[in-house]
């Protein structure tokens, strides 16, 4: 395969919308990068389903997205990172950013050494990728997780500040909190949406990890060390492009993604995959 040219976009992927909030970082922090953004909304969510599905699901998107000429490819799921990311990584020709470890070294980072928590779906939780990254890298912190499974049909169906909502956190983070946390994993891209309701729940002392910023640091960096980084000036002209598709509902995630990234997102493609 011929290398990908500096001026080619950067690919993200997620399972659905949650994505979005690190293509929202992407564009604070590499604002003449352009991007293709694929949510695998026909086949959200994807924390219950089997490793195998996920390793499919992630090789049928990324092979979508190097077919549109991606130079990098951001894979924006925490469990799809989770299962997905080595497999990813030792097959495409292009840098290969997760979520996780980015995440792992914040919380390391943040952590005054009382605790980290971790929440995310029921996949991401069972992988026990989480743990593995933070004792990478604090062989002795202690990490308490926790699975919640509700949150991403939640976040997909809009009911980010409903009682339900809320009564449903309080369930899932109470042990959590009873472990004496101070610094807790927004183990899922879904869940910085929900943060006005996370965050009184666990109290202000305890600080949320969204691995959004450090993933497009990350991202930053990759591209940066391997040269593609896009140019101040390129005869494609100095404004980035965005491409939003989804496999299925465009319309309905058109009107969720506007109430993130305004008038960054004009229209949304259909591209059935599978």
């Amino acid at each position: 395969m011929t290398a990908p040219a500096a001026t080619a976009p950067i690919g993200v992927f997620d399972s659905g919308l949650g994505g979005l909030t690190v293509v929202g970082e992407l564009i604070r922090q590499l604002p003449r990068e352009s991007l293709i953004y694929f949510g695998d909304t026909a086949r959200v969510p994807y924390g219950p389903k089997s490793p195998d599905t996920i390793r499919r699901y992630s090789r049928e998107i990324a092979d979508y997205l190097l077919g549109e000429g991606v130079k990098a490819l951001v894979v924006a799921c925490n469990t799809a990172t989770a299962h997905a990311l080595p497999m990813l990584a030792a097959e495409l020709p292009i840098p290969v950013i997760g979520v996780v470890e980015p995440g792992a070294r914040a919380a390391v980072a943040a952590t005054r050494g009382l605790g980290i928590g971790v929440i995310g779906t029921a996949g991401t939780i069972a992988s026990g990728a989480y743990e593995h990254a933070i004792h990478a890298l604090a062989p002795t912190a202690r990490v308490t997780t926790q699975a919640c499974p509700l949150f991403v049909p939640l976040v997909e169906e809009g009911w980010l500040d409903t009682e339900a909502t809320r009564l449903i956190a309080q369930q899932y983070l109470a042990p959590v909190v009873a472990a004496g946390i101070d610094t807790l994993v927004l183990g899922c891209t879904h869940y910085p949406l929900l943060t006005p309701i996370l965050a009184p729940i666990v109290g202000p002392s305890v600080r949320l990890i969204d691995s959004a910023h450090a993933t497009a640091a990350a991202t930053r960096r990759a591209i940066e060390d391997t040269g593609l980084g896009r140019p101040m000036v390129s005869a494609e002209g100095a404004t980035p492009r965005y491409r939003f598709i989804v496999s299925d509902a465009a319309d309905q995630f058109l009107q969720a993604a506007r109430r993130f990234l305004g008038a960054t997102i004009e229209r949304v493609e259909t591209r059935t995959l599978g």
